[in-house]
C-alpha cells in the first residue's frame, strides 16, 4: 500500500513537488498545429495571445516519416516563441505503444521542458499508463532541473479507458484534465459511424404513431452519440478536481453543428474543446465563455442571496442556496476569463440590474 501522504511527494529525487490543484488558467480552446508543417509553424508566434492553448501535435495527422521532423520543429518553436502569460504550450505525444513516444518525452522535457505546460497522452487505457508517464516525467524533470512539474492530460479513446475513467482521473497529482477522442473511441467500440465527433442522423427517436398509422409523417429527433461518455468524463473530472474537454469536431465546414456540439459540452460541464482549424477558434472562445446575460443574472442572484441561506423570489423564480452555487460557477468563470481577455472584461463590466421585489 502507498500512504496518501506520499501522493504529493516527487517521484524522483530532485524533481519539483507535485501541484495540489490544477492552475486556474483559461483553456477554452486547444488549437492543434503540426510542427513539421513549415507554413503552419510560421503562424504560431502571431497566434500567441489569441488562443488559450497552442498544442504541437506529434501523433495522429503526422505521418510516420515526419515524426522526427515534428518533434524537432516543436523544440524550435518552443525555443523561439515567447508564449507570455495568456497562452499555454501543450503537446500531444505519440501513443505509449508507439516507437516514438520515449523520444518525444525525453527530447521535449530535456530541451524545452521549461516552456511546456501540459503533455497530452493519447489512448489512455487505465491508471497504469498515467503512472508510467508520471514517473518518467519526474525523472526527466529532475535531470533537466525544472522548477515546476509538467502536467498530464489524458484522451479517452478506448472502451477500456472509458470503463476506467475514474481511476485515470485520480491516478496522479499531475492530471490536468481529459478530452473525449470520438473517432478512435468509435472504432474501438465498433460504433457504426465514420464521423469525427458530432451527431449522426441515424441516431434518433421517432414520434409515436398518430391514430395508430405507422406510415403517416412522424417527427424525428436526432440524438447525441456522445452524451453518456461526456457526462461520465465530466463526473470523473469533477470528483478529482481536474478539467474535462470536448475533443475534435471533424466537419470543418459545418460551423453551425460545431457550435451546437461545443455548447452541449459546455452546458454539461466541459471547460474547453479542441480546434482543428482557425475557423473553430472563435466558435470555441465564444461558446466556452458565459454570455453577458448569464453573468448579469448570476451576479443578481449572488447579490440577492446575501449569505447564501434561505430563498428569494427573483423575476418570478425562486432562488435558494443551490441556485447560488450554480451562479457562483458562472461568476467565478467570468472573472477568471475577464482577467486575461480585455474584450470579455468590458462585456462583463456592465452592472447587474437592481434586485427589485426580492423577498425572503
Amino acid at each position: 500500500m502507498r500512504s496518501p501522504k506520499d501522493f504529493f511527494a516527487p517521484l524522483a529525487v530532485g524533481a519539483p513537488a507535485p501541484l495540489r490543484e490544477v492552475p486556474a488558467r483559461p483553456s477554452r480552446v486547444i488549437h492543434f498545429f503540426d510542427p513539421s508543417n513549415e507554413k503552419m509553424a510560421a503562424k504560431i508566434p502571431a497566434m500567441v495571445g489569441t488562443v488559450d492553448v497552442l498544442l504541437g501535435n506529434l501523433e495522429d495527422a503526422v505521418k510516420a516519416d515526419r515524426k522526427e521532423a515534428a518533434r524537432a520543429g516543436l523544440v524550435q518553436i518552443a525555443r523561439a516563441t515567447d508564449f507570455g502569460e495568456t497562452t499555454q504550450l501543450w503537446t500531444r505525444v505519440n501513443a505509449l505503444d508507439s516507437p516514438w513516444v520515449l523520444d518525444d518525452l525525453t527530447t521535449l522535457v530535456s530541451e524545452v521542458g521549461d516552456k511546456l505546460d501540459v503533455v497530452m497522452v493519447p489512448k489512455v487505457q487505465g491508471p497504469e499508463d498515467i503512472h508510467y508517464v508520471d514517473r518518467l516525467l519526474a525523472q526527466l524533470e529532475a535531470r533537466a532541473g525544472l522548477q515546476r512539474p509538467i502536467l498530464v492530460h489524458a484522451i479517452l479513446e478506448t472502451a477500456r479507458g472509458v470503463a476506467n475513467v475514474e481511476e485515470i482521473a485520480g491516478a496522479s497529482p499531475r492530471m490536468q484534465g481529459m478530452s473525449l477522442g470520438p473517432a478512435d473511441l468509435a472504432a474501438d467500440r465498433r460504433m457504426k459511424t465514420t464521423r469525427v465527433g458530432g451527431g449522426h442522423p441515424g441516431y434518433l427517436v421517432r414520434q409515436d404513431p398518430i391514430d395508430g398509422d405507422i406510415n403517416a409523417d412522424r417527427q424525428t429527433y436526432q440524438q447525441d452519440l456522445w452524451h453518456y461518455t461526456i457526462s461520465r468524463m465530466v463526473d470523473a473530472c469533477a470528483m478529482h478536481g481536474i478539467l474535462p474537454y470536448y475533443g475534435p469536431f471533424g466537419d470543418i465546414k459545418d460551423v453551425v453543428a460545431c457550435e451546437d456540439q461545443f455548447r452541449n459540452a459546455f452546458l454539461l460541464g466541459c471547460v474547453g474543446t479542441w480546434s482543428l482549424h482557425p475557423v473553430q477558434i472563435e466558435i470555441a472562445k465564444r461558446v466556452f465563455s458565459p454570455s453577458a446575460e448569464d453573468v448579469a443574472h448570476a451576479r443578481r442572484v449572488v447579490e440577492a442571496m446575501g449569505d447564501g441561506t434561505g430563498a428569494v423570489m427573483l423575476d418570478g423564480k425562486m432562488e435558494d442556496d443551490a441556485s447560488l452555487k450554480q451562479c457562483l460557477v458562472i461568476v467565478e468563470l467570468a472573472e477568471r476569463l475577464a482577467a486575461s481577455d480585455p474584450a470579455l472584461a468590458e462585456l462583463y463590466a456592465a452592472p447587474a440590474a437592481p434586485v427589485d421585489g426580492a423577498a425572503s
